[in-house]
């Protein structure tokens, strides 16, 4: 998976740019092939865009967001990034956010994981600092230094509803 998002140019001669490039692999190593079967554009070579995990995937059932205030962020399947740079998904511009801040992985089968990607001041989540990957919830509270972000699920209404 080649993700732009994630490179560490950013924090070249950084000491902590070890961390985030461990963090990276860790994150990287989290979506697995159900997850990137679902993103074509980092389907794995070898798997197949018609095998059976493309067929009624839990996460499609939901749409996910990050809510600050007014401000909706759609989320996507696979990773999300969360940091001050503007090119992330949800790009939170406050300066004592580091530039990769977090990311919010939606897997095939619906499950949300919240992952720290080496901040300098670490993230939160329902105000504990989570010291790995950690499971996500609809309502929950991310806290990133003084910003805060809360993670929303709504069912997605099935295009064949009323259909008879």
């Amino acid at each position: 998976m080649t993700d732009l998002q994630l490179q560490s140019i950013h924090l070249e001669g950084n000491p902590r740019r070890q961390d985030y490039r461990a963090a990276r692999a860790l994150l990287r190593g989290a979506c697995g092939d159900f997850t990137l079967a679902g993103r074509l554009e980092d389907l794995p070579a070898g798997l197949a865009a018609d095998t059976p995990t493309m067929a009624g995937p839990a996460a499609t059932h939901f749409s996910y967001f990050l809510v600050e205030g007014v401000t909706e962020y759609p989320l996507s399947l696979g990773i999300n990034t969360v940091g001050r740079l503007a090119t992330n998904t949800v790009p939170i511009p406050d300066e004592h956010v580091s530039r990769r801040h977090c990311a919010i992985v939606i897997h095939q089968d619906g499950r949300v994981e919240l992952h720290d990607v080496a901040s300098k001041n670490g993230t939160l989540l329902n105000g504990h600092r989570i010291p790995a990957p950690t499971t996500l919830k609809s309502g929950d509270v991310i806290t990133l230094c003084t910003r805060r972000v809360t993670l929303i699920a709504r069912p997605t209404r099935d295009p064949l509803d009323g259909l008879v």
